[in-house]
């Protein structure tokens, strides 16, 4: 359980991220969403999240900006007192084969979803240090570790995440941090919703389990990580895909 734990969860109103929310909030936990545009949808969920009675509060900002990431640790230190947990979940999507991908999109995603993921990490860090401890959790992709067709933008972005992971992982354990990363494979999301039916047919016929996974089974493993139950455990990457890339 994380009850009286403090959480940062970027893109946490939406999607996977919102799954991880409601996940933190039943197990006890106070949070701090952050989200870029949305406005109405980020109301919304911080609403129906106060049924679990804990704290749920909203920043909005875009990741891919550096003063964003600062903005959100100094606003979680003020409320909380403390932040027990970064969620670096926040990502975009700009899929096209090679070829015929721009150099804006492929900036733009490694900026959102690298860089961003960076910015967090890099502005919650002194926070945990001082408090001698923490839970870093990176959300990646299956096609970070295997690559796919016409996701070269995306699957540098997410392959770049473990490598974050690892790197800080060593950097941070001595001051009683870990950090992790949870690879999800093919989500039913308002991400993937938009893929056509051979695509959908494509990844369902890969994975082992034989059906998409939900948000909630992707929240569960971050839980996990964020837990007691994960204190000596750093630097791992879990993949959540239903055996797709076994």
């Amino acid at each position: 359980m994380l009850k009286g734990k403090s959480a940062v969860i970027t893109g946490g109103v939406r999607g996977i991220g919102k799954a991880i929310a409601e996940e933190f909030c039943r197990q006890g936990a106070d949070v701090l969403l952050c989200y870029r545009s949305n406005e109405e949808a980020a109301k919304k969920t911080a609403e129906e999240l106060k049924q679990y009675g804990t704290r749920v509060e909203l920043i909005k900002g875009d990741v891919a900006d550096p003063a964003h990431a600062e903005e959100a640790a100094k606003l979680a230190k003020e409320l909380f007192g403390k932040i027990d947990i970064l969620v670096n979940n926040a990502g975009i999507t700009k899929d096209k084969l090679m070829m015929r991908m721009t150099p804006t999109d492929f900036d733009e995603v490694i900026k959102a979803n690298l860089n961003g993921s960076f910015y967090f990490l890099n502005a919650v860090a002194p926070v945990m240090i001082k408090q001698k401890g923490g839970r870093i959790i990176n959300i990646s992709s299956i096609v970070g570790v295997r690559g796919n067709a016409g996701q070269v933008n995306y699957s540098a972005s997410k392959a770049g995440i473990i490598g974050m992971t690892l790197s800080a992982a060593k950097e941070l354990g001595k001051r009683g941090i870990t950090v992790n990363a949870v690879a999800p494979g093919y989500i039913e999301t308002d991400m993937t919703e938009v893929l056509t039916d051979d695509q959908k047919s494509a990844m369902l016929g890969a994975i082992s389990l034989g059906r998409a996974g939900k948000a909630s089974d992707v929240a569960k493993a971050v839980a996990f990580f964020a837990s007691e139950g994960a204190a000596y455990i750093t630097g791992q990457v879990l993949a959540v895909d239903g055996g797709m890339a076994m």
